[in-house]
């Protein structure tokens, strides 16, 4: 049977979402080597047997130490514990879902991770409104779902512009889709959890308990700060959120609907009340599924939101998608509007503003064939397949502004049928695709990478422990730790230089971004304020302003005037960003300066064997902490970019309150002239503020850099070479255990 054949672009998928190693180097005892193709090293249960053997020997370890009131606790001993504490960080990698309503999203989902009625799925006049996450529950074997709520008074809020939303729209006539796209959500909304009766009277009190008997959560009290004589910790806030836990995936889709999609159908068939309006976001934890242990599934609608709250939210889990999917109907891949839109609003937020590394665009239904006969349908099926794939990487090539912040190779196409997966009519399984996409995700999910560094950080906290027993050798500990301190002056200065040339090179950019920005904002104001046609736009206008200047209309078009206002300072850094903060390589940043620091501890262990285990730790530390701040330079990589347009909307924001007050007389003249005002009394400072703002930020991600080593190496330095404290347990046993397994995993990685 013929197989469908893979488009050209997209590079086999088998490794491309592997976790690398965090820690890089050659032979040298304490150096990870660089990480080679999963099939060459231990398998997976052979790994998480060590990394379950490592952490016991660990938690074995922390109850020897003295504890925190102990007579016996030393600094030291506090320093370890830390240590050892700190050692397991479970890292998700976060796999975004876009797609419309009805493009097979929730069907792709529960394929991929074989359950079959998980999400809700079927339902054209359904939608998703909040965002999803599907992980892997480790912890029992119940399906569960974790749904956080807004604040109420973010609601109240809401409530405020939605019943102004409605005395509008009872004031006039609708005069297009736009009008009636707002006053139907806002419409929707109340009706969800007010039941028909809003329409006769609005609600008087909008937080009265009779309307929340089934979420009780959302109006649990907080703790007050409560007056101390003496300084005291205060409680903190605690999320309002609701657990439901049930023995069946069925059981708990039924009733998490209410809580996660809109379907009027559905309203009106006995559900009393529907809670999606209050919902943050939903974690769906599935049990027994290994796949997703350390990759978490997010089904995030196709834009931000007018809360605050979600809106923030939807942003960050945007930003922190290391992988994309973009979900279409394949009768309609290249040509629908909607997932391109999509893939075009969002690629700043994942490219230079986020971590994405891979974008996945995936046409769903590809089974759907109007013939009978089965060999027909089956050549038919790989016939489209090509032609589909080829149709949509040629329109890929086409987006100027994504292929700007994505190449080709980051872009792959799928043609995969749910249904036919699990049914085999016409296809075997791989021709479904599915598999492939399973695979890339068991990629991901390949946790090499953590293991290694967690047996690489025991094996040094173990060394340092024994270490510390020895007092003997003070005269050579004393030159020793001379010589490492000099080093990480001498090493500091590279790392300053290489982030003042790369600000450098962002100020030259930014100051012809800023002067092209000055010189052409007003014109392209004007152009979005008076479109060809108008009809309508006064209601599009004033859902802009509402919005803070983003908005998506009822037919998918996507306005964010704060970005359309910035563009011209993110286009003039954009090429050199992705060159500085290489999403497909976290330690490339600043030409990988991160990466070639070093203290020497290889060429000081050489010469001063008796230091050996004191050294080992160093090395083991001195490559965690570069871990850390590659991690912390993709972090504020994406504020240090967004802060641009952050800046501008800042900068709008009285303007849009001020124009979103306007009402009665000529709304749609004023408005135009609050922003094209607003605009021209700004222009010489909005830009420059914006520049500012990002330098700023760069300024500041470099002296967490030069603090966060210096201050780490030189405490590890502290004790480890001027630190001796015989009351540390002895751990030789389980150094030597721990050592056994650091190295079968080095070993194997290089073979």
């Amino acid at each position: 049977m013929p197989r469908p054949q893979k488009s050209k672009v997209p590079p086999s998928t088998s490794h491309t979402g592997k976790r690398k190693s965090d820690l890089q180097g050659e032979s040298t005892e304490g150096q990870s080597p660089q990480k080679q193709p999963q099939e060459n090293g231990p398998q997976p249960d052979r790994e998480a047997v060590i990394l379950s053997e490592v952490e016991q020997i660990m938690d074995c370890v922390l109850k020897k130490l003295p504890c925190q009131d102990d007579q016996h606790n030393s600094k030291l001993s506090t320093y370890l514990r830390t240590k050892i504490n700190d050692l397991k960080k479970d890292k998700r990698e976060l796999v975004g879902v876009f797609g419309r309503t009805g493009a097979g999203k929730s069907s792709l989902i529960n394929a991929i991770i074989g359950e079959k009625n998980l999400l809700p799925t079927g339902s054209s006049s359904a939608c998703t409104t909040v965002m999803i996450k599907v992980e892997a529950n480790m912890q029992n074997s119940k399906y569960e779902a974790e749904i956080k709520f807004i604040k109420p008074e973010e609601w109240e809020a809401e409530m405020c512009s939605m019943k102004q939303c409605v005395m509008d729209h009872n004031k006039k006539q609708k005069d297009d889709d736009d009008d009636d796209d707002e006053y139907s959500e806002a419409a929707e909304k109340l009706t969800a959890l007010y039941g028909e009766e809003w329409k006769g009277t609005f609600p008087e009190n909008p937080l009265d308990i009779k309307y929340f008997k089934e979420i009780k959560e959302f109006l649990q009290p907080q703790p007050q700060p409560q007056p101390q004589s003496q300084p005291q910790p205060q409680p903190q806030p605690q999320p309002q959120k609701k657990t439901l836990s049930y023995k069946s995936a069925e059981a708990l889709s039924t009733n998490l609907i209410k809580y996660t999609r809109s379907s009027l159908n559905s309203q009106h068939k006995g559900k009393k009340r529907w809670y999606w309006p209050l919902v943050k976001c939903v974690t769906v934890k599935v049990p027994k599924k290994d796949l997703l242990q350390h990759v978490t599934l997010v089904d995030l609608p196709g834009s931000g939101d007018c809360n605050k709250s979600r809106d923030t939210m939807w942003k960050k889990i945007v930003a922190d998608c290391s992988t994309v999917w973009i979900v279409a109907e394949i009768k309609r891949a290249a040509s629908e509007k909607e997932p391109w839109e999509i893939l075009k609003s969002t690629c700043s937020l994942l490219g230079n503003g986020g971590q994405c590394q891979k974008i996945h665009f995936i046409c769903t239904m590809s089974d759907f064939i109007d013939d009978e006969s089965e060999d027909v349908v089956h050549a038919r099926i790989v016939k489209r397949n090509k032609v589909v794939k080829k149709g949509v990487i040629d329109k890929f090539a086409n987006l100027k502004q994504v292929k700007n912040r994505f190449s080709e190779d980051c872009f792959s196409v799928f043609t995969v049928s749910s249904k036919e997966f699990l049914r085999k009519k016409h296809l075997n399984p791989e021709d479904t695709e599915i598999p492939e996409l399973q695979r890339f995700l068991k990629d991901l999910n390949d946790c090499h990478s953590e293991t290694f560094n967690y047996v690489s950080g025991a094996y040094g906290i173990l060394s340092l422990m024994q270490g510390a027993k020895s007092t003997e050798e003070a005269d050579k500990k004393t030159d020793v730790c001379a010589q490492l301190e000099k080093n990480l002056r001498d090493q500091l200065a590279p790392i300053e230089k290489a982030v003042d040339v790369v600000s450098e090179a962002f100020k030259t950019s930014l100051l012809e971004g800023v002067k092209k920005s000055k010189s052409s904002c007003e014109r392209d104001v004007k152009s979005f304020l008076y479109p060809p046609t108008s009809l309508g736009f006064h209601n599009t206008l004033k859902a802009v302003v509402k919005k803070g200047g983003v908005h998506t209309t009822v037919k998918g078009e996507y306005i964010n005037l704060n970005k359309m206002l910035a563009s011209y300072l993110t286009d003039s850094i954009d090429e050199k960003f992705r060159k500085t903060f290489p999403n497909e390589d976290i330690k490339g940043s600043f030409n990988s300066v991160i990466s070639k620091f070093s203290l020497d501890t290889e060429k000081l262990m050489q010469k001063n064997q008796s230091l050996k285990l004191q050294l080992i730790f160093l090395m083991t530390e001195e490559e965690i902490i570069k871990m850390k701040l590659n991690n912390i330079i993709q972090r504020r990589k994406k504020t240090i970019y967004n802060s641009l347009t952050e800046t501008i909307e800042e900068n709008m924001q009285k303007c849009y309150e001020k124009a979103a007050a306007f009402s009665g007389g000529e709304p749609l003249k004023n408005m135009r002239e609050t922003i094209e005002q607003h605009v021209r009394d700004s222009k010489d400072t909005m830009f420059e503020e914006a520049k500012a703002a990002m330098l700023e930020k760069l300024d500041d991600l470099k002296e967490e850099i030069l603090k966060t080593l210096q201050e780490t190496l030189k405490e590890s330095i502290e004790h480890s070479l001027k630190t001796d404290d015989t009351s540390i347990p002895d751990v030789l046993a389980e150094l030597e255990e721990v050592k056994k397994y650091y190295k079968e995993l080095k070993r194997s990685s290089k073979e």
